[in-house]
């Protein structure tokens, strides 16, 4: 069993990558899931919803770091108590568009930098000691550039600047938050995928090559099901 990460900011393709590496995994036959999170038809998932719409502020750091990520915690708990965790056990290969990663991008980026290893500690021992979440096998991070980002969500939302949550639309956040990725990244072997280059992003098919090849090197590239 394997359980597979892709993360990266919002506007940086994420779902489009997750759904050409779940077509691809597919064609070898394996026997594989595609989860996401936040799981907004949950009702695990309402206090996040209500943070994300600013229901309990209007600043992102209106709910502090430990609280926020509880929400997104008890989120994925239910998600894998309830939709996923038996076939993960069963030896499925998951592929998550996002995960406890997320914590440690959005979440970290609103304490001192001097606490974000404790800050990193306390939610891996939350999530994966506690809760019992499974660790991933791999993290892919898809580095896109938050000013390419904001011009792909823009496009997104068709210029409606006010469809965007209140992450999507603190730019400053997103940039710290790229701050806060490449550190996790660097303390916890994440893949990092570069997405774009002279401030344009680079062609999907571009950027599903560099995740493959960076999975085949990790062996963590699922071979093809005999048939």
């Amino acid at each position: 069993m394997s359980l597979i990460v892709l993360e990266g900011l919002d506007g940086s393709g994420k779902g489009t990558q997750a759904s050409l590496l779940f077509s691809a995994w597919q064609q070898t036959g394996c026997a594989c899931r595609r989860i996401s999170f936040p799981d907004y038809e949950s009702p695990a998932c309402e206090p996040v919803k209500m943070y994300l719409r600013g229901e309990f502020g209007k600043d992102v750091d209106s709910v502090n770091a430990y609280a926020a990520s509880t929400f997104y915690a008890v989120d994925r708990f239910a998600s894998f108590k309830k939709e996923w965790g038996q076939a993960y056990q069963a030896g499925e290969w998951i592929l998550a568009d996002r995960y406890t990663t997320s914590n440690m991008i959005y979440q970290l980026t609103k304490l001192p930098r001097d606490q974000w290893d404790e800050f990193l500690n306390w939610l891996a021992d939350l999530e994966y000691e506690k809760m019992q979440l499974p660790k991933p096998d791999g993290v892919y991070y898809l580095d896109m550039p938050v000013e390419v980002s904001q011009k792909l969500l823009l496009q997104r939302y068709a210029g409606d600047e006010k469809k965007k949550d209140i992450h999507e639309a603190d730019v400053a956040f997103l940039h710290h938050c790229r701050e806060s990725a490449l550190y996790a990244a660097a303390r916890f072997g994440w893949r990092v995928i570069p997405c774009a280059n002279e401030g344009e992003p680079l062609a999907r098919a571009v950027i599903a090559g560099a995740v493959r090849k960076a999975m085949e090197q990790d062996a963590l590239w699922p071979h093809t099901a005999k048939r």
